[in-house]
């Protein structure tokens, strides 16, 4: 109870002093403002901030909240952004406690076990709902499986083949694979593989260095899978993968290996220019049986249409935004695609 009614007054504070700044910006903007000893600055408002707060809020949320404040006056930022939290439709009616529970005690799960060393990110991660479990790829080559309960059980795949970099992940839902792509090979993982130290497979080279990879979803559990890959070069790749694919005798130099490896001109690996820049990133878009993928240049930003333009040379539906698109995401209740830049 005390601990509520202590962040009630913090609270009231934090909206005071937001309204102060409000009102400054506002007459900053208008030329109306005189500078004094009341003046609130970034660092004012931070120290402020964390005085209240403690460590509750943390450097980045406190960063992007000012920002919004700056950038627009006009529109008051909600309070729960400060924590990095944003109200969904149905937390008006959250009881007391929830709404305490999300504040003063963090729901957030930890992993403890850490699966990444110094100086390497996380570039990929994926959700497997059938599956219940996690993929996660980082840069320096540790593509790792969580469990459901995120518990002691996952698996590491080590890839110091070479300096590459790993630039994204997913997971064939047919095959049981996880295929990862850095920049100059494709990466296929059996996690389910007895023989930890035998359990990749390599596909090289690839001409162009790939930047993103994504599957496409199918409902008709055959054995195969087909993957989608975009490049530096502003191609589109579509390959296909069956079980019989991963059936090979290791030869000599594969023994002392940990990968097995195919050579990329033995597959059919059709490729199509959609972007005259990098794509930065490729999905299919199950409800609309639509792939889409995106570049950062002007023209031809963002492509969608169907999986076949990739196998000919019709045109496909694509538009272009000024210095590109950087990402973009599908909502199917609102029937709508959003991009960002």
């Amino acid at each position: 109870a005390l601990e509520l009614i202590d962040f009630k007054n913090a609270l009231e504070q934090f909206q005071n002093l937001v309204e102060k700044m409000i009102i400054q910006k506002t007459k900053e903007s208008s030329g109306l403002y005189t500078k004094d000893d009341d003046e609130i600055d970034y660092n004012k408002f931070c120290t402020t901030t964390q005085t209240l707060f403690g460590p509750a809020v943390k450097d980045q949320n406190i960063q992007a909240f000012f920002r919004k404040i700056v950038n627009n006056p006009g529109e008051k930022p909600e309070w729960p952004e400060i924590f990095g939290c944003f109200l969904g439709e149905g937390d008006g009616t959250a009881s007391p406690l929830k709404e305490g529970m999300v504040l003063l005690v963090s729901e957030k799960r930890q992993i403890t076990h850490s699966v990444v060393k110094r100086k390497d990110v996380i570039k990929g991660i994926v959700k497997v709902p059938l599956l219940h479990f996690t993929v996660t790829a980082s840069q320096r080559g540790v593509l790792t499986v969580f469990s459901k309960q995120q518990i002691l059980l996952y698996f590491h795949f080590y890839f110091h083949q070479d300096t590459a970099w790993i630039a994204g992940c997913d997971f064939l839902p047919n095959l049981k694979y996880v295929v990862a792509v850095t920049e100059s090979t494709i990466i296929l993982w059996d996690y389910k593989a007895k023989e930890r130290e035998k359990n990749g497979f390599v596909i090289k080279p690839m001409k162009n260095c790939l930047l993103c990879v994504s599957t496409v979803p199918t409902s008709d559990h055959m054995a195969k899978d087909t993957i989608l890959m975009g490049d530096d070069k502003g191609y589109v790749y579509l390959l296909t993968m069956t079980n019989d694919d991963f059936i090979m005798k290791p030869s000599e130099a594969e023994k002392e290996s940990q990968f097995r490896f195919m050579d990329s001109e033995s597959f059919n690996m059709p490729k199509r220019k959609l972007h005259d820049d990098w794509v930065v990133k490729i999905k299919y878009i199950s409800a609309l049986k639509c792939f889409a993928s995106c570049s950062t240049h002007s023209i031809s930003s963002f492509v969608l249409d169907d999986i076949k333009r990739l196998e000919d040379n019709l045109p496909v539906k694509e538009f272009s935004v000024p210095k590109g698109v950087n990402a973009f995401t599908y909502c199917g209740k609102a029937k709508v695609i959003v991009t960002g830049g």
